[in-house]
């Protein structure tokens, strides 16, 4: 099995590094003292605490819309998605990472959001069966950060649970 067959995710073109680089490019965000990690090319922008307006009668994984720009976003409490408390403020606010998936925005709603990462494409692993359940259903694998565990997202499989949850 070559490297493109074991990384598709990360390397079907999300790296800043090129083609045939050996390097995936993620951005990095925190929830609830966890590592997650998105490949930079889906991030559209990362937004400061925002003006969030609840949706009556939405699924509980949807936090609200906001304004982006005069576009309306959904914003999603990865938090909920990924079966974690709810978020304590202790005066602190979260910070949103927009993304893109089937020409519709997102806003995911994060604790922190950290750096860009760009990590060798040897270090990735695939989801290790001690991984959360709902974690692996939506991860791509992961990598070994030298004090964390980084969870890298699959942006796509993790709005489809929000909508296969919202449909039933």
């Amino acid at each position: 099995m070559t490297h493109s067959e074991q990384l598709p995710a990360v390397m079907n073109g999300h790296s800043l590094n090129g083609m045939g680089s050996e390097k995936s490019d993620l951005v990095t965000m925190t929830i609830a003292g966890q590592v997650f990690g998105i490949p930079v090319l889906q991030v559209q922008d990362v937004l400061n605490p925002q003006r969030i307006t609840r949706i009556p009668l939405a699924p509980k994984e949807v936090a609200g819309a906001l304004n982006l720009r005069g576009r309306i976003v959904t914003v999603i409490d990865l938090r909920c998605c990924l079966g974690m408390p709810p978020f304590e403020s202790n005066g602190k606010s979260r910070m949103s990472i927009v993304v893109e998936n089937q020409g519709e925005l997102y806003s995911l709603l994060v604790d922190q959001i950290g750096e860009v990462m760009s990590l060798p494409n040897a270090d990735f692993e695939s989801n290790p069966p001690t991984l959360e359940k709902r974690w692996r259903s939506v991860a791509t694998g992961i990598y070994r950060l030298n004090q964390s565990l980084l969870v890298v997202l699959d942006v796509s499989r993790l709005l489809d649970t929000v909508k296969t949850e919202e449909a039933a």
